[in-house]
């Protein structure tokens, strides 16, 4: 039998593939997305990182056991750990600036993205929770599985380490529990 999330993703087909088949990914693996290209990302991908902790700690605040929380936990202290010091290794390999983080307007979808998640928290729906986080997720998977061969030491690790944090068995594990 499907599980209900295949069966999502399988209806949602050409919108899925849309997403999961950005030619942005390709240009990231393949080591060709422009400074300029690269930096607007990260500044908006750091930007819904708070909004993701609340959603991702209501989630595993309103799971049902404690065998339930426990990976979100432990995903929760990586996402806080070693994803947050990305960001900044990369904002200072990259030169980019607090001042340039944080006069650097919202992008729509960045603001849609917070709103999104923000509400979903603020509402307490465990499976509204977990909707949105194994779409954003499975998403990143989706996109860093997709072109994983395409890395190479000899690209910059701002790019490389972008796609080892989003593919593997621990982040599948994420997602597959999710």
């Amino acid at each position: 039998a499907m599980r209900f999330t295949d069966e999502l993703k399988e209806n949602a087909g050409p919108k899925w593939a849309a997403v999961v088949n950005h030619q942005w990914t390709d240009l990231l693996a393949e080591g060709n997305l422009s400074k300029e290209s690269i930096c607007s990302y990260l500044i908006q991908d750091h930007r819904f990182l708070d909004s993701f902790v609340v959603l991702l700690a209501s989630m595993i605040a309103k799971a049902p056991t404690l065998q339930d929380r426990l990976p979100g936990c432990q995903f929760l202290a990586l996402i806080t750990g070693k994803e947050n010091t990305y960001f900044e290794r990369s904002f200072e390999a990259l030169g980019v600036t607090e001042l340039q983080r944080k006069d650097t307007p919202n992008s729509k979808p960045t603001e849609g993205f917070i709103a999104l998640m923000r509400s979903v928290a603020d509402s307490g729906d465990y499976a509204q929770m977990l909707c949105v986080l194994c779409v954003a997720e499975w998403s990143y998977l989706s996109w860093a599985d997709r072109v994983k061969a395409l890395r190479s030491e000899s690209k910059p690790f701002y790019l490389m380490e972008w796609i080892d944090l989003h593919c593997g068995e621990g982040f599948e594990s994420v997602v597959e529990y999710l």
